[in-house]
């Protein structure tokens, strides 16, 4: 099996490293991340400018390609460029910090997966959730998780895009795991204005856990300490509205409105 590994929180994060150790006992697995952090950079990619990469070495483990571009770039150039043949899965992961609710959207680990899938590729992304402040994650347990379903997920059609959150590991074991849908909520977030060095009043963007719905979805079992599995879809397209759209009788402006 050809594996692509991915993520946003640059290549020499440790969540990648982790997830690493897991896959090559399952396949080929060739690295194209970025060169440092890209966190909420979502589905962007670079086009005005050319993308830099260099042959890095991640520690001694292994030998990967770092790219001067976004989680999007990463999948793109591994798949048009950098992989000779054909890649039969995507792997973005592993975060640090949940990709739920309508983090989902943000998320540069998705998008790398949604990436994969626009390509024809099944992708899985993998995040786990923030431990306190000062409080390592764990990427070592929650790789062994991630793996675990992801044997059971194999094999994945062209275009899936698996999203899997390991809740916090300081607290325990988790209590098993939840396939659930996206929560459509956020976290409960605010802006603190402060004084740059200009004297100018700035807005940090700061929040604390993500709002949580009545019905199981992937941020309330999160916080209840269930490993969420969601199955995402690459066409935003409601086709339901859309259908809806089709009935009105529609009529061209005329030029002289």
């Amino acid at each position: 099996m050809q594996i692509l590994l991915t993520n946003d929180d640059g290549i020499f994060a440790p969540g990648l490293a982790a997830i690493y150790k897991k896959l090559v006992k399952i396949g080929d697995v060739t690295v194209v991340a970025p060169a440092g952090s890209r966190s909420g950079a979502s589905h962007s990619i670079t086009y005005s400018r050319p993308l830099v990469y260099n042959k890095v070495d991640i520690n001694g483990q292994f030998v990967g390609f770092s790219i001067e571009g976004s989680p999007a770039d990463c999948v793109k150039l591994a798949v048009m460029q950098l992989h000779e043949g054909p890649i039969d899965l995507l792997v973005a992961g592993i975060n640090n910090g949940a990709n739920a609710g309508i983090n989902v959207y943000y998320s540069g680990t998705v998008a790398a997966a949604m990436e994969g899938a626009f390509l024809k590729i099944p992708a899985v992304a993998m995040s786990l959730s923030v431990e306190a402040p000062g409080v390592p994650g764990d990427f070592e347990k929650a790789a062994k998780y991630c793996v675990d379903i992801l044997k059971k997920l194999i094999p994945l059609k062209s275009g899936d895009v698996i999203n899997i959150n390991v809740p916090q590991l300081s607290k325990g074991e988790p209590k098993g795991v939840r396939v659930v849908p996206q929560s459509s909520k956020g976290f409960d977030e605010y802006y603190i204005p402060q004084k740059n060095e200009q004297g100018q009043t700035v807005f940090q963007l700061t929040g604390n856990h993500h709002r949580l719905d009545d019905n199981p979805t992937d941020t309330t079992s999160l916080e209840l300490g269930f490993i969420t599995v969601t199955a995402l879809a690459s066409d935003m397209t409601n086709h339901e509205r859309t259908h809806q759209l089709k009935k009105i009788k529609w009529q061209a402006a005329s030029s002289s409105d």
